[in-house]
Formats: structure tokens, sequence, C-alpha cells
């Protein structure tokens, strides 16, 4: 007489709850140290991008010029004459307005979603080594006037620095002294 015992079979291909924890745990640990290592690439390569945005605007800035004889001002629009004629005070300007000066579908806005700043300088006001115009983004932070900024600003000098350091003894000298 053959006896049937009915022993329960462990299943040896099944995986334990410790392991599957263990496996879950590296993945993590993965994907933290290539987040971890991937962010600051992002971070340049959005920053090699505003600064090419810049270049681009910039160059159509200068065929602009070219054309019509002076920047945008923002009476003409700013950087939207760039994309659509202005309407011009002299007739003849409007001829000689041969844009679009930028690509179909380009946007004014840095990888951030901020728009670019475009200052034009002020004719009544501007000194001959005054720049045309001031083109720049934000950077990431969205805040103007921060060492995140990303193109032509210029940094004014403040005047009241300057004498505070001359006072302080800071000045220049010439060596004769």
């Amino acid at each position: 007489m053959k006896i049937k015992l009915n022993y329960i079979k462990k299943n040896k291909g099944a995986f334990t709850l410790i392991e599957i924890l263990l496996v879950l745990v590296i993945i993590g640990l993965v994907a933290t140290a290539l987040v971890v290592n991937l962010m600051p690439q992002q971070e340049g390569a959005e920053r090699n991008a505003a600064d090419l945005l810049v270049k681009s605007v910039k160059n159509s800035l200068n065929t602009y010029r070219l054309n019509i004889g002076h920047y945008p001002t923002e009476d003409e629009g700013g950087l939207l004459a760039l994309v659509q004629k202005p309407t011009f005070e002299n007739e003849r300007l409007g001829t000689k307005w041969t844009g679009p000066y930028v690509k179909s579908g380009t946007t004014f806005d840095d990888p951030w979603g901020n728009p670019l700043v475009y200052e034009p300088a002020d004719p009544e006001f501007k000194q001959p080594e005054d720049p045309d115009y001031r083109l720049y983004s934000k950077g990431p932070n969205g805040l103007e006037g921060d060492e995140d900024d990303i193109g032509d600003k210029e940094q004014e000098e403040d005047v009241d620095s300057l004498e505070e350091l001359g006072e302080a003894g800071g000045g220049l000298t010439t060596g004769n002294e």
C-alpha cells in the first residue's frame, strides 16, 4: 500500500518580500543618483538655450537696424517689430521694413517661460558710450538685476558707492604721490 503524503511544496521560483523590498530600495537609490547628477546638466542646457536665444534676437535686431536705420523703439512695439511691421511715423521707413526678422514660431520667452527684457536707449538721454539697447533673460529665478541674468545686460555703476570708496581712501592713485 502506497501512502501519499500531501506536503505543501515551496515554490522555489518566487521572491521573498525582503528580496522585493531590497530591489525597490536599490532602484530608488539609482533613480535619486541619476536625478541629482542630471539636474545641473539640465540647468546648463537651459542657460545655453537662453544665451542662444539672446544672440539670435540680437542678430535680428542688427538686421532690423541695417534696414530701418535704428533699433526698434517702444513706440514701434519693441521686439514685436521683428515679427510684424510696425506703424512708422515716417512712411519711407515702412518701405524699408523687410521682415519678419525672426523665424516663424519664434517666441521671445526664455526656457523658464519669462519674456526677454529689451530696453532700447532713450535718444534724449543716450550718451555716445551708452549701448543702443539692452537685451537679456532674467535667468532661472525670473528676477531682474541679479547674477543669474543672461545676455547683454550692462551693470550700471552705483555712483554713491564710488563716492563712498573715494571718501574711504580707496580711490585710484597715479603712483606719483
